[in-house]
């Protein structure tokens, strides 16, 4: 028996056994994402076989699905009565609802049936877990009486799904639509072309199903493993008209619209190599069988756009969502620049280069949709020689694309990946599923504000909300897709749903704390690490300490630093840790004496420069800030294989100089540091750095040293300051000059860009 659904009927059990012919839910109102406003009273409504619902058909589908809802989760047949009432009420905003329970009835106001269903989804959330699934069997429930008035702080709340890379059931997608709109959440961002699959019928063209929806084999571990390794299976399949139908028509009922991609101009080699004539060089080519940016391209000649219209007008039919998104990321210009139809298209246009062929590219097929009555959305490499008149922007890399498009007037949906990319590694533990790399944790999603700053109140009209993102190069079954949603999708939902001045992370935990029995009941495959420790490094007036804590409240932490193992005798965690030397931290939450969690374990090197002044020239990436400049000398090393842990730093295309004030003048003898060159994520080391010393009487001391063993995932930096020990020569400055790597060469992942620098602790001797 699976340990889950063991705990479940236990749990259910207990309840059936202490409460007899009744259930006492717990007076705990926890609802996710938080309403705006709540007021509870000391009386019950109860709920019961007996119980009667009064509505009309502009509430139909919410109507329905309570009455479903109810019916599999306990067995009470709502009958024709007055105690559960829908009441429309034109004064509330399209999403928003208002919901009253009292001892004798509970009343749902809307102006919308979508209004009504956002309500019905935090009464949901005021029933026993076990309606989930059905195993519920009391004859009563006791719900806490209360008033909720409530409303979105968005419009666009969504989440993405890439079904190009790794392919998911038709009932697992049912899944995931049943939890957007569990959450509130109104749009799903369906991911259905790419290098490496296409996934949805198109019966124009039979050789996409028959060729673009197979690969021959699939990268096996990391793209920047080395030499790349591969399954030797063939990999693929499609989602039929009928199937998409469905799925669109089930997700109708729950109030998610469904935006369907199909990428443009890049990330089109599947489709290529299904019908070649659609690329520039005529040639065939395989469908993808590994990740990252490929150079095949459709072609701008007059045929790819009669194929691209002939796909659309299919799509067209089975979406009927406002919005088609195009891509447009990713697109290398190496074969329009050779191809002598693009050539002369650009001249014919009167066109500037192959960027502004790629906006004449997004142009046409947006007049083209325009003239369907739909509208473009795109990432925002769209604004790449200037943006098509009506298209909305998608903004991933950062918010630059965003503050752009909404000053010009264009409408945008935040999706950065600082803290919307759902495929980035959610803790630093190491037995965490092999993902792309990144760090997002759970805390980061929910700091999100879709309003980036260099926005004025009217141009921060134009941003319609934002969504999470899920690439699946590395998530090949649907546990693994679940496990990097949630909980992150919960934070997502509360970023978009709430009002961001009752925000508010430790209240936001314990309900997520709370929800989780939910989920067990919904047999999602969660992440849990509301009972990791966290440790940081905090330097005090040049002495050091080590702080823990942990995300869940009413626990305790023990620690040992002898490396003995924590157990419920080791040392109460309560105040910093004194660090006077290298040691070894290991931590545990207990509650009680009960375990919790993982053992944590943080080596620290109390090094010369550890609590020493450090400042940088540059501000850190956004996405990979780490833990800001002082992380470099903490005394805490990065992951040997994750570039976004909080140990590490990134910059973006940026020369980087970094100046350590020594506590005092300091005798020293090495200078180590470690830079990630993972070039299949954009990531170079430097090819040298440059040195310089203040010695204790104002002398300076450079030095220039060339990186030659760059051929490694981690590139190590060793450097040797070497003094005639009769002269007592100390060190009072240290400064470090990184140049960046420069722009990445054609042939490579990237290419065309600017490279990454990452750097990890710089360790003094």
């Amino acid at each position: 028996m699976h340990f889950k659904t063991f705990v479940r009927i236990f749990i259910l059990s207990i309840l059936i056994i202490s409460c007899k012919d009744q259930y006492f839910e717990e007076e705990i109102v926890s609802i996710l994402p938080n309403p705006d406003t709540i007021e509870t009273s000391e009386d019950y409504f109860v709920l019961n076989s007996d119980t009667g619902i009064n509505s009309n058909n502009q509430f139909s589908i919410s109507t329905d699905f309570l009455k479903s809802y109810i019916k599999s989760g306990s067995g009470f047949n709502l009958k024709k009565g007055d105690e559960i009432r829908f009441s429309k009420n034109d004064t509330l905003e399209a999403e928003a609802y208002n919901l009253q329970i009292s001892k004798n009835e509970i009343k749902i106001e809307a102006s919308t049936d979508r209004g009504a269903f956002y309500a019905i989804q935090s009464f949901r959330q005021l029933l026993p877990t076990s309606f989930e699934d059905g195993t519920f069997k009391n004859s009563e429930v006791k719900i806490k009486a209360l008033t909720i008035k409530d409303k979105p702080q968005f419009p666009y709340r969504g989440m993405h799904l890439d079904v190009g890379r790794h392919m998911f059931s038709v009932d697992f997608i049912k899944k995931y639509i049943d939890a957007l709109a569990m959450l509130k959440m109104n749009t799903f961002h369906w991911h259905l072309t790419e290098d490496q699959g296409w996934r949805i019928e198109i019966k124009k063209y039979p050789e996409l199903q028959e060729v673009a929806a197979y690969r021959d084999q699939t990268l096996i571990g990391h793209y920047s493993d080395q030499p790349h390794q591969f399954d030797g299976e063939k990999y693929g399949g499609f989602y039929t008209q009928e199937e998409v139908k469905e799925i669109v028509a089930y997700a109708q009922e729950r109030f998610v619209t469904i935006i369907p991609e199909i990428e443009m101009p890049g990330h089109s080699q599947a489709a290529i190599a299904a019908y070649p004539e659609l690329g520039c060089t005529g040639e065939q080519v395989e469908v993808a069988q590994k990740w990252g940016v490929f150079e095949e391209i459709y072609c701008t000649k007059d045929e790819t756009f009669d194929f691209l219209e002939n796909v659309l007008d299919e799509v067209l039919e089975l979406f009927p969502s406002r919005y088609i998104h195009i891509g447009g990321d990713e697109a290398p210009k190496t074969r329009w620049k050779l191809c002598n139809k693009c050539q002369i298209r650009i001249k014919n246009q009167g066109l500037k280069d192959e960027h502004e062929l790629q906006n004449y590219f997004i142009t046409r097929v947006e007049e083209y949709l325009n003239s369907k009555g739909r509208q473009i959305i795109g990432w925002d490499e769209i604004l790449e020689g200037g943006l098509a008149p009506n298209a909305t922007v998608m903004s991933w890399r950062g918010t630059n694309g965003a503050i752009e498009a909404a000053k010009a007037g264009h409408n945008v949906v935040m999706t950065p990946t600082s803290h919307c990319y759902f495929d980035y590694y959610q803790s630093e533990n190491d037995d965490e599923p092999l993902s792309i790399g990144g760090f997002l944790p759970l805390e980061k999603v929910y700091s999100f504000n879709p309003i980036p700053d260099d926005l004025t109140v009217e141009e921060s009209k134009f941003v319609l909300g934002a969504q999470g993102n899920i690439w699946t190069e590395y998530m090949p079954t649907e546990d693994q897709v679940e496990y990097m949603v949630f909980p992150r999708i919960l934070a997502m939902s509360e970023v978009l749903w709430s009002n961001s001045k009752s925000k508010n992370y430790e209240s936001f935990v314990a309900r997520v704390e709370y929800f989780q029995e939910r989920l067990d009941f919904l047999d999602i495959n969660y992440a849990n690490h509301l009972y990791e420790i966290e440790g940081n490094m905090i330097s005090v007036k040049g002495k050091s300490f080590y702080e823990l804590k942990t995300l869940s409240k009413k626990k305790s932490i023990r620690y040992t630093i002898d490396g003995a193992e924590p157990s419920s005798n080791s040392t109460m965690y309560s105040e910093k840790i004194p660090i006077s030397e290298s040691t070894v931290v290991k931590a545990q939450v207990f509650n009680d004496d009960e375990e919790l969690g993982e053992t944590f374990v943080q080596n620290i090197n109390l090094h010369k420069a550890v609590g020493s002044n450090i400042k940088i020239d540059k501000q850190p990436h956004k996405a990979y800030s780490g833990s800001g400049w002082e992380g470099l000398i903490n005394g805490i090393s990065g992951s040997d294989n994750r570039y976004g842990d909080k140990e590490w730093l990134g910059f973006w295309g940026e020369d980087i100089e970094i100046t350590i004030h020594l506590i005092e003048e300091k005798e020293i003898n090495t200078i180590k540091t470690r830079f990630h060159n993972g070039n299949g994520q954009w990531i170079y080391a430097p090819k040298k750095i440059m040195l310089e010393f203040t010695l204790d009487d104002g002398t300076k001391v450079t030095d220039k040293v060339a990186i030659n063993n760059r051929k490694e995932v981690v590139t190590n930096f060793d450097y040797n300051f070497i003094t005639p020990e009769d002269l007592n020569i100390k060190v009072k400055i240290i400064k470090l000059i990184v140049p960046n790597y420069g722009t990445i060469p054609d042939g490579k992942q990237g290419a065309g860009n600017k490279a990454w620098t990452f750097i990890d602790e710089i360790i003094v001797n």
